[in-house]
């Protein structure tokens, strides 16, 4: 979809003009509204992840292994790191599990595990649509965090729009534009027709009002 990067920078300097400071980093949040496609058709619907070119600031991974693949993902800073013991103790407490995968933005697991993982922590992550990527223990575990930190997931379900974080209002606005351009590009790409099924889009800082970009 070709939007003018000019128009997405001033939509960036408008919404960063309209929301009230905060005492913490905000979000850029992304909305699209899409148009003259049945979602009740599970073809129709959005399931896309894309990795960002500039990242997204702060998405924090969470790492289902053990032996030598838990402790090169701990050396090489997954933000948690969660071995097979602690996985079968929180699979006995649904709320406790809940509570600690809540602030966690993108999971990867060991293959091996991916069955305990999913019967612990599927019925939690699978309809925010965070599922965990499985990974084979010889997985080079540097470059999958760095290409998880920059990845963000596209899901509509049933409904016809998404939307995501794009960025941090700390990263310069030339940077969230090539994002956002690159996004829209990607979730064009699996459309039925194209930029023809997107009704508009929306940007906005985390507590500040939605602009319309087109």
């Amino acid at each position: 979809m070709s939007v003018r990067k000019d128009v997405i920078m001033d939509s960036l300097a408008k919404a960063r003009e309209v929301a009230p400071p905060r005492g913490f980093e905000q979000s850029i949040d992304l909305t699209v509204n899409l148009k003259d496609l049945d979602m009740r058709q599970p073809d129709n619907r959005v399931n896309l992840r894309v990795q960002l070119p500039h990242g997204v600031g702060g998405q924090k991974v969470l790492i289902f292994a053990q032996g030598d693949l838990a402790l090169r993902a701990r050396r090489a800073g997954a933000d948690r790191v969660i071995e097979p013991t602690e996985l079968n103790a929180l699979g006995a407490d649904k709320k406790e599990a809940k509570r600690q995968l809540k602030d966690y933005d993108i999971f990867v697991a060991e293959a091996p595990l991916m069955p305990t993982v999913g019967r612990v922590a599927g019925p939690i992550l699978g309809p925010r649509g965070k599922m965990p990527t499985p990974v084979p223990p010889q997985a080079p575990i540097d470059a999958i965090l760095e290409r998880e930190r920059r990845t963000v997931i596209l899901r509509s379900q049933d409904r016809p729009f998404v939307k995501c974080k794009v960025g941090k209002e700390s990263m310069p606005d030339e940077e969230l534009a090539d994002n956002i351009e690159y996004l829209l590009s990607n979730l064009t790409g699996v459309l039925n027709r194209g930029a023809n099924n997107v009704k508009s889009v929306f940007l906005k800082l985390t507590m500040g009002p939605a602009i319309k970009v087109i």
